[in-house]
């Protein structure tokens, strides 16, 4: 995927050039949600680019020869500094950190006619934002996730790339390179079709409160990571092993009394959403392979869940 606009053609007026810049929000919300795994961030990020264009006196701006690389290299930046003060700000969260999940806008919608369309929406929902690809991503350092999404995801060359991280293309090309077998190394070879049969399985089991036919679609090494931010319950460590994950989800179901889980797209695969009076209170996101769950990702935090609850 390449987000970056071609060179403007001399002669554009002033509206042509507005909508070159209007046109670049979805382009530039898919790398800074990529980058940050943080759907509110990547909105910050990507209205401080645009705050930083319409700061530039008209000459500037007509001097800028592609208005959308320009814009891109900006947030890309910008990124780059929130990656680094993120790391400070986690050591405040309570519980686990996980990305923000987002919703196919083809199977989850419901918002008013007319309504601004929102930033998740403009997600292009592919492997480059799957829950695990985002968590590989997020035990990276700052410099070696920009460096590596913007060059094997977005296409950037490394001298343009080395701009960006701050650092020589031979370094930037060992960042790259580095993130590129952590993500080889953590990432299963996945069935193909398997995922979606095994969540619908791991969903009527645990509607079932069937605790031997959950061990089984569980890995022995599973483990299961949940984000609740500290605003809602959730564990605040990982929990692990394929029978201890079974009986406490049984317990949660008990707990809970009737489930109401519904099968949906999360991060482009197959995923189950918990509903309460119509409203999302959970998002659950996969990895499987060998037909087993090796780890599940539970994300209870509301805020985190904003685009989920408004449709």
């Amino acid at each position: 995927m390449d987000i970056r606009s071609e060179q403007a053609e001399p002669g554009h007026d002033a509206a042509a050039r507005r909508y070159t810049i209007v046109d670049e929000q979805g382009p530039l919300i898919n790398l800074a949600y990529r980058l940050l795994g943080s759907l509110a961030d990547a909105e910050d990020a990507v209205q401080e680019g645009y705050a930083r264009w319409y700061a530039l006196a008209p000459e500037q701006q007509d001097a800028i020869g592609s208005p959308g690389a320009w814009l891109s290299t900006v947030v890309s930046r910008v990124c780059l500094d929130v990656l680094g003060s993120a790391r400070v700000r986690r050591e405040h969260y309570v519980g686990e950190w996980l990305p923000e999940p987002v919703p196919d806008a083809r199977e989850w919608s419901g918002r008013r006619p007319g309504a601004e369309i929102d930033p998740a929406d403009r997600i292009t929902l592919d492997e480059s934002v799957d829950m695990a690809f985002l968590v590989v991503l997020d035990a990276m350092t700052p410099a070696e996730r920009v460096a590596f999404l913007l060059h094997d995801v977005f296409r950037y060359p490394f001298t343009e790339v080395a701009e960006i991280v701050g650092r020589t293309p031979a370094a930037c090309r060992q960042l790259a390179s580095s993130a590129r077998r952590r993500v080889g190394d953590a990432r299963p070879i996945e069935t193909p079709g398997a995922r979606a049969r095994v969540v619908r399985d791991f969903k009527r089991a645990w509607e079932a409160q069937d605790i031997r036919a959950l061990i089984e679609l569980l890995d022995p090494s599973a483990t299961v990571t949940a984000d609740g931010g500290g605003r809602v319950a959730a564990s605040l460590t990982p929990i692990e092993g394929g029978a201890e994950i079974a009986r406490f989800l049984v317990d949660l179901a008990r707990q809970a009394g009737t489930l109401n889980l519904l099968e949906r797209s999360v991060n482009g695969q197959a995923g189950l959403v918990a509903t309460d009076q119509g409203k999302a209170v959970a998002v659950y996101a996969f990895e499987i392979a060998d037909d087993h769950i090796q780890r599940l990702w539970v994300v209870r935090n509301p805020v985190k869940l904003r685009v989920w609850m408004q449709r």
